[in-house]
C-alpha cells in the first residue's frame, strides 16, 4: 500500500462503519470523503459525508470521482470490491481483523497512517 508521505492520506473513502467511527475518533474526520450507506455511527457522519458505498458493492465511478488517495475497508468479505477499486487505479487497504488484538492492532496502524499516533494510543489504554 503506496500512501503520501508527511500527515498519511488525505482524502479516504471508509467502505465500513467502523473505519468512518475510527477516524472521527482520532480527530481526522476532515480527511473522509466518502462512506458507506450503512453508516450510523458517528450520526452526523451520515449528515456530512456522501455515500457511495454498500457492504458488498460500491459506486465505483463515484468513488474514483472524489479523488481518495486511499479507500479503507474491512472483510475478506469486501475482496471483489476492493479489486474493482484497484483495478480502477486506487490505493485500497483492507483489514480482516478477528480478535480484540488485531482490532486493537488495526486501530493503531490507522492512527499511524493519519497521523494521529498519540490519539489512537489514548483511545486503545481506555
Amino acid at each position: 500500500m503506496t500512501v503520501p508521505a508527511a500527515a498519511g492520506p488525505r482524502r479516504i473513502v471508509c467502505l465500513t462503519e467502523e473505519t468512518t467511527e475510527w477516524l472521527y475518533l482520532l480527530g481526522r474526520e476532515d480527511r473522509i470523503v466518502g462512506i458507506s450507506g450503512y453508516t450510523v455511527r458517528p450520526r452526523r457522519a451520515r449528515q456530512e459525508k456522501p455515500r457511495v458505498s454498500a457492504f458488498l458493492s460500491g459506486k465505483i465511478d463515484r468513488i474514483v470521482a472524489l479523488e481518495p488517495d486511499l479507500v479503507i475497508g474491512f472483510s475478506d468479505m469486501q475482496a471483489a470490491l476492493a479489486d474493482q477499486l484497484v483495478r480502477a487505479g486506487l490505493n485500497v487497504w483492507i483489514t480482516n481483523q478477528r480478535s480484540v488484538e488485531e482490532i486493537f492492532s488495526t486501530l493503531h496502524t490507522m492512527a499511524l497512517l493519519v497521523d494521529a499516533r498519540e490519539a489512537g494510543e489514548r483511545w486503545i489504554a481506555d
